[in-house]
Parts: C-alpha cells; structure tokens; sequence
C-alpha cells in the first residue's frame, strides 16, 4: 500500500472531544503536561465479543506497545492470526524522555477503551504521544488524508506576518527532510514545530510535511496559530507578536475564541495545552537558534 493511496477515505468518523469548554480560565497546566487530549477518532464498526477473544487479543497489543515504550519512541507491531488480528503503533513526540514517553503511552489504552469502546479501530493524539490499533484488513487511507485542524480565532495584525510564517514553515520543511521526522524552529517570533511517523522515509516524511505547510496556509489563513494532523505528520506553529514572556508560558490566547476547525470546536483546554507545550519548543529553539531560522 502506497504513502499515497487511499482506499475509504472516509473509514474514521474523528469525533473532537471539546473537554474543558467552558472552564478556561480556571485551566493551569504544568510545562510538562503532555497528556491533553487532541482529537480522538473511532470506527464505526464495533466487534462482537461473547468469548472476549477479540478484548484480550487487543489488550495483549497495548501491553506490547506500553513495554516498548520506555525504550523508543516509535512502535509498531501485531498480536492475535487469522481474523481475531490487530496491528498497532504508537508514536511519542520526538523531544520527550523514554520515561514520560512510557507515562502517556501509557494512559491510552484506557483512554480509547473509555473513548471509542469496542470498535474495529480507533486513534487516540494527546500533545505528548498518540496510539493507532486496527483490525486485520481495516480499510487504508492515505498518508496526508487530514484527520484534524483547529486555527486560533485571533488574525495577525499588521502586514509582514505572512512572510514570515511562511519563512518559519520553509524553514521546518527543510529541517525535516534532512533531519530524524521530528524539527522544531522559529523565525521573528513564528515558532514551528512538525513530526513524521517513524516509518516514514525522509522524502516521504518531506511530502507529508509540505502537505501539512499547505493545508495551514489555506486552512487558517492569518491565524496566529494553528494545528495540522494528517495520517502520518502533523505541523503546529503559533505567533507571538509582541514577543513571549519566559514567566508566563500559558500566557497568550487565553479566553479567545478557538476558531475554525475540521469538525467539533476543541475546548480551551486542549488549546491552552498547546500553547504550554509549544512553550517548552519555544524556550529550546531560542538557545539553539538564536539569530537563525
């Protein structure tokens, strides 16, 4: 099956969790928190289960992906024969240690048990890591397809932000080509960060990530920031005009509308989340980029 194709593009319904809504300016979230949810996406098959075959068969696949997990940062792997069969993999984010990459592998299988219950296939993405199971002979889609995007409901003020976000999205296309499936950067104050999954090759991950470059420019527009998840990378970036304060890393885009998305508004949580996360990218990048791209 190729990096491209795509049999049913429309085999997930990718239902938004809008959890938090409603609640954010109360949300305080440590720079370490990498387990909000993103977006999560179920099958709408279930399997039948009276012997419990197919529930144990499962379980022995995230307790597969839950050990390797303290070791890589990318996983994939089967468990079960025949028609009771499920592959499975599991990704964390290219900058996070092999002990929290095994804490928020870790908090998945529940989370999609909870989520999607007993369906054929399901995908769970927090900030930190994400976990993808399917039934054996679940339809294939293509590597680019869109699974979710959400655009800061806040445009840019002022000419000039065009260019250089474009500039900071052509600086992460080139670092990921060249580089391991996971860049972070920033130019004049527009920090990117994209990841690939770890099956990808470079020239396929470089396709992915241009994809994702091109859907946010048209998606969001002049948004100052924004998210990307296709099938196999993601691109996130976020501007911050007036510079960011190393004191108050949530700061930013508290209380504001959301903005467009893909499907279901995603709760403030999950959009303060990022905005924390991308913090800790943004702290990096200013040690190690000083002055570049």
């Amino acid at each position: 099956m190729g990096f491209l194709s795509s049999n049913n593009p429309f085999c997930f319904v990718f239902v938004i969790t809008i959890f938090g809504f409603g609640f954010l300016p109360n949300v305080t979230i440590a720079a370490s928190d990498y387990s909000t949810l993103v977006y999560r996406g179920c099958a709408k098959q279930t399997f039948l289960d009276p012997a419990g075959v197919y529930t144990q068969t499962l379980l022995s696949l995230f307790d597969s992906l839950i050990s390797q997990s303290s070791k890589t940062k990318f996983f994939k792997t089967s468990s079960g024969g025949g028609q009771v069969s499920f592959s499975g993999v599991f990704q964390c984010r290219g900058d996070l240690s092999n002990n929290d990459c095994y804490t928020c592998v870790s908090k998945l299988p529940e989370m999609l048990s909870k989520l999607c219950g007993k369906t054929i296939a399901g995908r769970v993405q927090l900030h930190g890591c994400s976990l993808h199971y399917e039934l054996n002979g679940f339809p294939q889609i293509s590597g680019i397809e869109l699974l979710y995007k959400t655009c800061g409901g806040s445009n840019a003020a002022g000419g000039g932000f065009g260019q250089r976000r474009d500039t900071a999205f052509a600086a992460v296309e080139s670092g990921m080509v060249s580089g391991n499936g996971f860049y972070a950067t920033s130019f004049e104050s527009v920090y990117v960060l994209a990841q690939c999954e770890g099956s990808l090759s470079n020239g396929d991950c470089g396709v992915c990530v241009k994809s994702a470059v091109q859907k946010a420019e048209v998606e969001c527009g002049n948004s100052i920031s924004g998210q990307v998840y296709l099938n196999k990378c993601y691109i996130s970036y976020t501007y911050y005009p007036n510079g960011i304060s190393r004191k108050s890393p949530s700061g930013g885009g508290t209380g504001q509308n959301p903005g467009k998305t893909l499907a279901i508004v995603v709760g403030g949580a999950a959009a303060v989340g990022f905005g924390v996360i991308l913090f800790m990218f943004i702290r990096s990048v200013m040690k190690k980029h000083d002055g570049k791209y």
